[in-house]
């Protein structure tokens, strides 16, 4: 059986829906030795901020059952090593990549897509991926993704400063997502990514202090998927736009889930710190099970979906 695995967004064509979730996989090279990069649907960034950025203070990582608690804050080299460090490697890739970019401020998200030192130009970017779990400081330090209105306004504000798509990760911090994926879609995004980590803590009762620096961080791993299947369930529905699935998904089954949920594609973040080698064996599964159901595309999966009403 032919399998169509290509998913389209906007411009952007990916080989096959399996790609790496920001944050998890640095900027390519660093997992280079371990995998072949170039056979990943796509590669989504670690986040890319105006300003290089230290992050936030150590310890800010501690594993918790079925999953890690991470406050990394963002760290990263900034827009111009970027530019100049990261993305001509980036360039000698054939997989898709996505550039996650994130900000404190409405302008930094501008400058990194579009301002004079920007992306604007280059070469080697294929779509950006919008964090709006950040914390806008022109707002008290609320996330921009808790607020449809901002999210809105932000969305909008770079549509027209880029053909190349953009899909808004979405938190889910938030009592509904739904609103907040209708603001995104009504800003102009191409797609959307649900979801971002969930807020959490781990206490270390011998000590009495947090596990984290910071106190609470994100949750990230299998524990966290019953809710990102949910909230692509509920996206997927809201809005009109593509609906990408990440949060917890280690095995093709996993990833599955999301597909039958409304995802066209799925991101790989936690699992690949254990088995880099995950995004292959997800893709080999979902190809295998789509063969079994008589299923050609990776788009009809969510057609699957029985409900028990």
């Amino acid at each position: 059986m032919d399998l169509d695995l290509s998913v389209r967004i906007g411009s952007l064509v990916m080989p096959n829906p399996v790609g790496v979730a920001s944050g998890t996989f640095g900027y390519g090279q660093e997992y280079a030795a371990l995998v072949d990069v170039d056979s990943l649907g796509a590669l989504y960034t670690k986040a890319v901020t105006l300003e290089s950025r230290e992050g936030n203070p150590p310890p800010r990582i501690v594993e918790t059952p079925m999953g890690l608690i991470n406050s990394i804050g963002l760290a990263n080299p900034g827009l111009k090593e970027f530019v100049n460090q990261k993305l001509p490697y980036l360039g000698t890739l054939t997989c898709p990549i996505i550039v996650n970019v994130a900000g404190s401020t409405e302008s930094d998200y501008l400058e990194v897509v579009h301002g004079n030192s920007g992306l604007k130009s280059l070469a080697h970017v294929d779509a950006y991926e919008i964090n709006v779990s950040c914390p806008n400081v022109a707002h008290g330090g609320m996330a921009f993704g808790t607020d449809p209105k901002v999210v809105e306004h932000l969305i909008a504000a770079l549509r027209p400063l880029t053909p190349l798509p953009l899909i808004v990760k979405l938190s889910p911090n938030v009592t509904d997502i739904t609103v907040i994926a209708r603001a995104a879609e009504a800003g102009g995004a191409d797609a959307l990514s649900c979801i971002n980590t969930l807020v959490g803590m781990k206490i270390d009762t011998s000590t009495c202090r947090p596990c984290i620096a910071r106190g609470t961080g994100g949750l990230s791993g299998p524990a966290i998927r019953p809710v990102g299947v949910a909230c692509v369930y509920k996206a997927s529905r809201a809005a009109s736009i593509p609906v990408i699935g990440l949060g917890g998904i280690s095995t093709h089954e996993d990833a599955l889930e999301y597909l039958l949920a409304g995802a066209v594609a799925v991101q790989v973040g936690t699992a690949l710190f254990s088995d880099p080698q995950a995004p292959a064996h997800i893709l080999s599964g979902i190809a295998s099970w789509m063969k079994e159901k008589g299923v050609t595309r990776v788009h009809d999966i969510r057609d699957l979906l029985l409900t028990n009403s």
